[in-house]
């Protein structure tokens, strides 16, 4: 165990954390450099296609006579969730900035998720053969940050490999190797299951992180051992779940999975498990020796949807189809929830909770993929604690089902707590931003010459508002944000239905502030006219909120001249023939149905 050292790369989105990690891959030979490409523990071609990270990735890296396991992380605030598992695994955490950006909000976020599972840290400055690097600044920000000497902090490049092999040689040193009584990481503002253990007490004990499933081999769970040692066909059990199992195969990651004789204490792994049925497995359960009476480790906190949205298929024969690939990703991401509704315009669907905007347009996307679905997804919204004038109380997912004003007492909606990181000369612009999405502003700070801090509480609703994209125009891309749950305010919220051709579109609906009523009200009826299709009759769309229509806009229909194929001879002809062309149209539109795209409902859904 001396000679293991269990680290992850922590950073804020787009810092290098992948590009790193292959010139580690590369420099300790895990991977032969014919086979290098970029990104290579993004799997995913979604993560590849977008440069991002999207699911943490382990891998064992051979380095002189060290065994190196590393855990690469998203960056994004969305996947915050699989750090705070990532770095439940590790002893260290190498926290990465980029030099030409410096110290960012998500740096700050999972920093504070580090110290809290008291990891050591090891402060890398990357991207140091940029043109644009700040590399003494940054040095300064970082050293403030961690209250240490700027000579702690290392220098390198993912891309030319500089500085590489002396953050290896400084990982073996700074960070501690597994301790035999060593527990699971402790997160004291989330209260998980199980219960905290003291020393270990020699059995086989490990915490699962991660899982995947596959077709043939059932679930296979990454686990990272605390203490004891596992093989293939061991007698097993899940303590939370109860189920008792028997271990077709043990491995690790190199990265491919790679078949081993046994995994010992401190490493880090995989089991096959060859369970095939769903909800078994679960982030954080503890597997032990089937025999084994001790407690389960202390796992993870159950992830809380922040966003929903419905999802249904655009024909209902592929309603079972939609349920099987929901289940299937639900397998291999536990922060996604969803449970079945229906609509009486869109059928049988299902009622989705993700953890923000990227991780919906992720799943979705996904599907479209990978299960080849053509979906409908109603515009996304949060939960809403409705307490009504009876005195009874409810939760609303869906804006459709939000209730007439006539009928409520008061309205509850969740707040985030949240910090912005601007260069100081964009302080005023934000602050302008934050009066308009009716954000509460709390202290300012400056750290570093070039960094102020602006601390902030504001409704969730108005963050899904467009809150991201219009922060990025106003710093000109260089505000960053992070954000957390805090807690529940009284809301002055109604909600806003969308008719077209008199007919109200339940996958349209939406809450929002009263104060936004007549704003959005005329942006969405004008984003709806230049969206849909022109129809054979004359359409109108409405925005009704508040009890009466806001905002009004007619579409007209597609004409034909029924008289073109007439030459000479009375008028009356002419006068009869569209006459009845006229109350042809009026029946089409008395009885006609306004079939509206998939794309018509995404340039809804997105912003601008």
């Amino acid at each position: 165990m001396d000679k293991i050292r269990n680290f992850s790369i922590i950073a804020h989105i787009d810092h290098g954390k992948s590009t790193l990690a292959d010139r580690m891959l590369e420099l300790t030979g895990t991977i032969a450099k014919r086979d290098m490409r970029e990104q290579v523990l993004d799997s995913m071609e979604l993560e590849r296609e977008r440069g991002i990270t999207i699911k943490m990735q382990p891998v064992r890296m051979k380095y002189g006579e060290y065994i190196l396991n590393l855990i690469d992380t998203p960056g994004h605030i969305d996947f915050s969730y699989e750090v705070s598992r990532a770095l439940g695994a590790v002893e260290g955490s190498i926290l990465l900035v980029d030099a030409t950006q410096g110290v960012q909000a998500q740096t700050l976020t999972t920093l504070g998720m580090a110290e809290v599972a008291q990891l050591k840290i090891i402060p890398v400055i990357s991207k140091i053969d940029s043109p644009l690097a700040r590399v003494a600044e940054v040095k300064e920000e970082i050293s403030k940050l961690l209250h240490i000497d700027s000579n702690e902090v290392l220098l390198v490049s993912g891309k030319t490999g500089e500085g590489v092999l002396n953050l290896l040689d400084e990982i073996i040193k700074r960070v501690p190797p597994p301790s035999s009584s060593h527990d699971s990481p402790q997160f004291p503002e989330e209260r998980p299951r199980g219960i905290p253990l003291g020393l270990s007490s020699g059995g086989f004990r490990s915490l699962v992180f991660d899982f995947q499933y596959s077709n043939h081999r059932g679930v296979i769970v990454f686990v990272r051992v605390f203490s004891g040692s596992v093989k293939s066909g061991d007698k097993l059990r899940f303590k939370v779940a109860d189920k008792e199992f028997q271990s077709l195969e043990v491995g690790v990651f190199t990265p491919e999975e790679k078949k081993v004789s046994e995994l010992v204490s401190g490493e880090i792994g995989y089991i096959v498990t060859g369970i095939k049925e769903p909800g078994i497995a679960s982030v954080g359960d503890t597997i032990t020796a089937s025999t084994d009476g001790s407690p389960a480790l202390a796992g993870y906190a159950k992830p809380f949807p922040v966003v929903w949205a419905s999802i249904y298929p655009e024909n209902q024969d592929h309603f079972t189809a939609l349920k099987q690939a929901l289940s299937r990703l639900r397998l291999s991401d536990s922060a996604f929830s969803f449970e079945e509704e229906s609509s009486s315009v869109l059928g049988r669907g299902f009622r989705a909770g993700f953890l923000g905007m990227l991780h919906l347009e992720i799943i979705t996307e996904r599907l479209r993929r990978e299960f080849n679905l053509p979906l409908v997804i109603t515009l996304p919204s949060i939960t809403y604690r409705i307490v009504y004038k009876n005195g009874s109380e409810g939760q609303v997912y869906t804006p459709s089902f939000f209730p007439e004003d006539h009928l409520v007492s008061s309205v509850w909606e969740p707040w985030v707590k949240a910090t912005v990181i601007v260069p100081p000369a964009f302080i005023s612009p934000v602050v302008q931003l934050l009066y308009e999405f009716e954000a509460e502003l709390g202290e300012t700070e400056n750290f570093g010459e070039a960094r102020a801090s602006l601390s902030f509480e504001m409704p969730l609703r108005e963050l899904m508002r467009g809150f991201f994209d219009k922060l990025k125009s106003a710093t000109s891309g260089f505000g960053s944000i992070s954000y957390s749950l805090a807690g529940e305010r009284l809301a002055d919220v109604t909600r806003l239905d969308i008719l077209i051709a008199d007919e109200v579109v339940p996958a349209f609906a939406k809450v929002i502030s009263r104060r936004q009523v007549e704003t959005e009200s005329e942006s969405d009826v004008d984003k709806l006219a230049a969206a849909l299709p022109r129809q054979m009759f004359t359409l109108k769309i409405q925005a009704k909120a508040l009890g009466r229509i806001i905002a009004s806009r007619t579409l007209s229909g597609m004409k034909k001249d029924v008289t073109q194929h007439m030459y000479g001879g009375d008028i009356t002809r002419k006068m009869k023939l569209r006459e009845k062309q006229k109350k042809g149209k009026k029946k089409m539109r008395e009885r006609g149905k306004v079939n509206i795209s998939q794309d018509v409902f995404l340039k809804m859904i997105r912003r601008g």
